[in-house]
């Protein structure tokens, strides 16, 4: 993991950046002498912001994936509401009026002082960052973006031009950081790596292309042209793409700690509720990971089994739908309301009320946040708990790899490969994993290398005994569990590519409309961008998702 002491004094030092919960405005720039003015602009000054931003954007993309895939919960009771334009505001702005705003005014200075490796590490984050707006949003301005006095209105270009506007980014960002430069004064992710830089944009351009394998018919070609080179993409943990959270936290100053800490860490209680079935698919699993994700604050949730074997009792002021019927069109077998062994969640569009339940409900472990990792003591999440927030971002992971190799495999009829890259998916994500558990100083009972071995040969196994759709059921699953907490699309990507996994929580909401194929343009640009025409519902489809219109796919709406 990266220096935490070295960010911490980077963010304090260059740019007093106030890293908060808010869920449409976390990383704002406070109003500080320190703020990137025209007087004070260096290169270094603003790619250093560059590089903040883009993971703030990404985490808030991530997490809206999430939250409609049921790896995070989703608190609207339908999905229009839950997504409606107004919600999108933050993401777009940090995107526009932030990143690409601040290359916009970086390029030029980068241009005549030659400084020919800060423009390649922008124009990767800026090919990433626009990948991420089309699989969101789909059309999304790009040639007439961030020139607002020749564009004052700039039109939407077609998803599938930015695409290709993108692998060109991605391979003049691969020429330039392969030249000989200067180093950026502080690269927040591969401390001047450029091999790894070259290595995730290569990485970057395999998940285009894993992305549009169902328009493009060249795409499985391109992707496994890269994918025979393993030292050309992020095939090691060591090449790991991730950004580091700090520790620091000066009450309404400064906040370095990962969001997701900040937001269940406090003196009031955990202020998030995780997801029910997601929870319930680590416990059904028995997977050692969910000691690392989550903690459990009480060893009891009313309507379930508890930690020690024992029924507990209902409770409907603390837990509302613990006394209440399960929904008719819920499946017998599908989780509802309450999970075993002490996981207190919450299900899918659940927008009920909130009881008096912070300091019961489950928070976020160890991994990624830095949390506290789960010893079966079932205390409170105190505020400076376990790592203290110095958890991680991660955004593209060796894991994440193996994953979308294992997708290709199986794409071309070859359960043998998906097989073992399986397996290799799971050993990165269980040896990446396991040593947060070092973040929090009174962990214990922490599952051993080999107990965690033993789960992904277990996993693998069932992969191999399976057939047909069962097989992409597991990978899905597995998919699904290994991206806890990312800062990407590839959930969300991957449920709308293959429409599975089927057996995902239904919406609390019999009738929660189609889902969401791509987002509603933001309020803040449609309402006065006269060239973006609001689109009707959130069924549009991006470029690359040819499936049936919703609500026939995906079939778990």
């Amino acid at each position: 993991m990266k220096n935490i002491n070295k960010l911490s004094a980077v963010v304090l030092l260059l740019l007093g950046l106030s890293f908060t919960s808010c869920e449409t405005t976390d990383l704002d720039l406070l109003t500080n002498p320190n703020e990137i003015t025209t007087e004070n602009a260096s290169v270094d000054r603003f790619l250093t912001e560059i590089q903040v931003d883009f993971a703030s954007f990404m985490r808030q993309m991530g997490r809206n994936g999430n939250q409609l895939t049921r790896i995070e919960y989703m608190f609207g009771k339908t999905y229009v509401n839950n997504f409606e334009p107004a919600n999108l505001d933050g993401e777009w702005s940090r995107a526009y009026a932030d990143m690409f705003a601040d290359m916009a005014a970086a390029e030029p200075l980068a241009e005549e002082a030659g400084q020919v490796k800060h423009l390649g590490v922008m124009k990767i984050l800026k090919a990433y960052s626009y990948m991420t707006l089309v699989d969101g949003f789909g059309d999304v301005p790009f040639s007439q973006a961030n020139q607002p006095d020749a564009f004052p209105a700039p039109i939407v270009d077609p998803g599938a031009d930015v695409y290709a506007s993108v692998i060109d980014l991605l391979n003049e960002g691969i020429a330039l950081v392969s030249q000989e430069g200067t180093d950026l004064e502080a690269d927040l992710y591969y401390n001047n790596d450029f091999d790894k830089w070259v290595k995730l944009a290569n990485t970057v351009k395999m998940n285009a292309y894993l992305t549009t394998r169902l328009v493009d018919g060249g795409a499985i070609g391109n992707f496994n042209a890269i994918a025979n080179n393993p030292d050309s993409y992020i095939s090691s943990p060591a090449d790991d793409f991730e950004f580091q959270y700090g520790s620091t936290l000066i009450p309404d100053q400064l906040d370095t700690r990962h969001p997701a800490y900040s937001a269940d860490y406090q003196v009031n209680g955990a202020g998030r509720y995780r997801s029910n079935w997601f929870m319930n698919l680590m416990l059904q699993n028995d997977d050692p990971r969910r000691k690392f994700y989550f903690y459990r604050q009480n060893d009891c949730t009313p309507g379930a089994i508890g930690a020690d074997g024992e029924a507990c009792a209902s409770d409907q002021e603390s837990l509302f739908c613990s006394a209440a019927p399960r929904p008719v069109h819920y499946p017998g077998d599908m989780v509802f309301c309450s999970v075993d062994d002490g996981y207190w969640g919450r299900d899918h569009g659940n927008d009920q009320g909130i009881p008096p339940d912070t300091f019961t409900r489950t928070a976020v472990g160890v991994y990624p946040s830095g949390g506290i990792f789960d010893s079966n003591a079932f205390g409170s999440a105190t505020v400076e708990g376990g790592g203290g927030g110095a958890g991680i971002l991660p955004i593209m992971l060796s894991s994440y790899v193996n994953l979308m190799r294992s997708e290709m495999a199986l794409v071309g009829n070859n359960p043998g490969a998906a097989s073992n890259l399986l397996s290799a998916a799971l050993g990165d994500s269980m040896d990446k994993v396991r040593p947060f558990s070092n973040l929090d100083s009174g962990a214990t009972n922490v599952p051993t290398a080999a107990e965690m071995d033993a789960h992904a040969t277990a996993v693998v196994n069932s992969f191999n005994a399976a057939s047909g759709n069962a097989k992409w059921e597991i990978l899905a699953e597995q998919t699904f569990i290994a991206h806890y907490g990312n800062g990407n699309m590839n959930p969300y990507n991957f449920y709308r590519r293959t429409g599975f996994p089927q057996d995902l929580q239904l919406n609390l909401e019999p009738n929660p409309g189609g889902f969401v194929r791509s987002f509603f343009y933001p309020a803040n640009e449609a309402n006065v961008n006269s060239n973006i025409t609001q689109k009707p519902n959130v069924g549009v489809q991006v470029f690359w998702d040819n499936n049936p219109a919703s609500p026939a796919f995906p079939v778990a709406n």
